[in-house]
């Protein structure tokens, strides 16, 4: 499987953190699809260069929050039931992370509540430009 995740370790947050983002993207974009076939723990782990239980703690998140199932013996996918709908959460959940960051680094340059949403709705008249009224 070719290298779907990267993580930063100097700035990026928690790695936890990061790689379950990224799996959460690749699932909501369709870059991994339902039934899809994770990388094991050990090999995820070489690769990125983490504990082992780094990535351990990520697939046992991810299957709490329904997003992948894990075989024992055969490894971790995402999963097959609902999968359109979990890729929506998914999406809107990233979305919603994605948005709340900028609003955070927004506020603390001393952007005003109503200079963010105007930023936000020229952002999204942009982006959208189907929608435009």
């Amino acid at each position: 499987m070719p290298a779907l995740f990267s993580i930063d370790p100097h700035g990026g947050g928690p790695l936890y953190l990061q790689l379950a983002e990224q799996i959460k993207r690749a699932v909501a974009i369709g870059s991994l699809a339902a039934g899809e076939r994770l990388p094991t723990v050990k090999m995820l782990a070489h690769d990125l260069k983490v504990n082992p239980n780094t990535v351990a703690r990520v697939y046992r998140d991810l299957e709490r929050e329904g997003i992948i199932a894990t075989a024992p013996g055969r490894g971790s996918f995402v999963r097959d039931q609902g999968a359109l709908d979990q890729s929506r959460r998914v999406a809107l959940d990233v979305a919603e992370r994605g948005i709340g960051t900028a609003v955070q680094e927004a506020r603390s340059l001393g952007v005003t509540a109503r200079e963010v949403r105007a930023i936000a709705d020229a952002a999204i008249a942009r982006s959208y430009p189907e929608e435009a009224s």
